[in-house]
């Protein structure tokens, strides 16, 4: 069947919802969240028609800084099914990725849906995780990832993956994940109450307000406490982020809680750089088997300024791929979206950095001498 694919206005709404409506049992986009695609969000909806008559849709997201883009929906009306509709649609989106720069395109298929699986696998895409209890009615989803130009298949990190519960525990997250990845037979349950423990440990900043996060520092002390190797890279012997708080008396309270960590990791003799470690040095440092927490700025991903921590679990020739422990649910995302998150290199280099003072820091997690008997301590 012929058909014009073009990007959708708010005039197709109607149409839109009404394809929804017919197409899904659950797990539906709503006319208001239809309408924030069109006109609001890091989005593109491309819809198929014949005649003015509205045959699909495809929805794609973009995150801010990532090089994925994210095919959220597929749908074609049943009278146009096994026509060439949704194949149509599909290379249309990922043209449409291609022109937004996002050289690889992720989506989540039910488990139960064997014609869906069967189309993207039939166009390249292939499966590389589950993601369970993901739908309304509680079924797994496959997730298919495909790249869209030739590229060397990155080194990636067996890192899993724990979502942080808390706005200010991305540090205490993002440490949990290198650990259990470097000693995955570890008795090390990756829960809230692990959680909460390592943030009161690693804690030393006050923000403006709400609750702290946690330093450099503080990450280092507690993973050696629990038997691993670290070595600690900062370019500033300050007080981490102490610029972020006006208060003298915070800003009493972070210089003391930094210099009694600061003591115990001399003590400790954890290796500590006051230095930049570049990206190059970065790579090597993970060929050679550590895994890199990483303070980056929120700003360039989340257009949110706050001081954030994502696990490095991979490289290639053009990317960076993180783990990021924050899930950004108002925009559509889901955990799928924070896992092995490909950066430009460039992008990267721009973001590992924070506030005015421009804070680099890199904590780098190895397996100790104790390798098989370190414990939560």
């Amino acid at each position: 069947m012929p058909c014009q694919i073009r990007p959708a206005v708010v005039a197709d709404l109607d149409a839109l919802v009404a394809l929804e409506q017919a197409c899904f049992d659950s797990d539906r986009l709503s006319r208001r969240q239809f309408r924030y695609m069109l006109s609001r969000a890091r989005a593109e909806t491309l819809v198929a028609e014949d005649s003015g008559q509205l045959l699909g849709y495809v929805l794609l997201l973009f995150s801010k800084a990532t090089a994925v883009a994210r095919l959220y929906s597929i749908a074609v009306a049943a009278a146009a099914r096994g026509q060439g509709v949704a194949r149509a649609l599909v290379g249309a989106a990922e043209q449409a990725a291609w022109r937004a720069e996002r050289p690889f395109v992720r989506l989540e298929i039910r488990v139960d849906n064997p014609a869906s699986r069967a189309l993207f696998e039939g166009l390249g895409y292939h499966q590389f995780g589950v993601l369970s209890d993901y739908y309304e009615d509680h079924m797994e989803a496959l997730r298919y990832e495909k790249a869209l130009a030739p590229a060397p298949t990155p080194a990636l990190a067996r890192v899993p993956f724990y979502e942080q519960t808390l706005d200010f525990t991305c540090g205490s997250s993002a440490l949990m994940m290198a650990m259990k990845s470097l000693e995955p037979a570890l008795a090390l349950a990756l829960d809230r109450t692990l959680e909460l423990r390592i943030w009161r440990e690693a804690t030393t900043i006050f923000m403006t307000s709400g609750h702290g996060g946690c330093g450099p520092f503080g990450l280092a002390l507690s993973a050696r406490r629990r038997g691993f190797a670290v070595e600690l890279y900062v370019n500033d012997c300050g007080v981490p982020l102490v610029d972020s708080v006006r208060s003298p008396e915070k800003k009493e309270v972070m210089r003391l809680v930094h210099e009694d960590m600061l003591a115990e990791v001399i003590r400790l003799g954890i290796p500590l750089t006051y230095a930049t470690l570049s990206l190059e040095e970065l790579l090597a440092r993970f060929e050679a088997g550590a895994v890199p927490l990483v303070l980056i700025s929120s700003y360039r991903i989340y257009e949110e300024r706050f001081p954030h921590w994502v696990v490095v679990t991979g490289f290639d020739e053009h990317f960076v791929y993180v783990n990021d422990p924050y899930v950004d649910y108002e925009n559509g995302e889901t955990p799928s979206d924070s896992i092995n998150m490909p950066i430009q290199k460039s992008e990267f280099r721009r973001m590992a950095r924070y506030g005015r003072a421009g804070l680099q820091a890199v904590v780098l997690i190895s397996c100790g001498e104790n390798q098989g008997r370190c414990a939560d301590g």
